[in-house]
């Protein structure tokens, strides 16, 4: 059998380009992860109005349970798939806490000064 020679990445240009590769797969991962969410987001909204459509005609009276139960249901499961999408980040912004840290800091800085 013949042993393999593995070298590691020794001059910068090789780990820029592994780098570079890296960040290229994680940005076309994340905007797969937000087509998806947009696409069931679309889906979401057609089927909902089409089913409240038939089952508020058919039930003679839109105004109860069972006319929103699967809007209020799917609704909870797109809200976690956006969460799983776009993340804290889009509540709270890239560096909230960051910020929120130095301006508590600040309020305090006259006690060490």
């Amino acid at each position: 059998m013949e042993k393999y020679n593995i070298e590691p990445y020794d001059d910068n240009y090789s780990k820029q380009q592994f780098r570079k590769e890296e960040a290229y797969l994680r940005a076309q991962k994340k905007v797969k992860d937000m087509e998806g969410f947009y696409w069931h987001a679309a889906v979401y909204i057609i089927v909902n109005l089409f089913l409240i459509f038939i089952i508020g005609f058919n039930s003679g009276s839109f105004w109860h349970f069972g006319t929103f139960a699967t809007p209020i249901f799917w609704g909870i499961g797109l809200l976690f798939h956006f969460l799983s999408v776009f993340g804290k980040d889009f509540i709270f912004g890239k560096n909230w806490e960051e910020r929120k840290i130095k301006e508590y800091m600040d309020k305090e800085k006259k006690f060490w000064e």
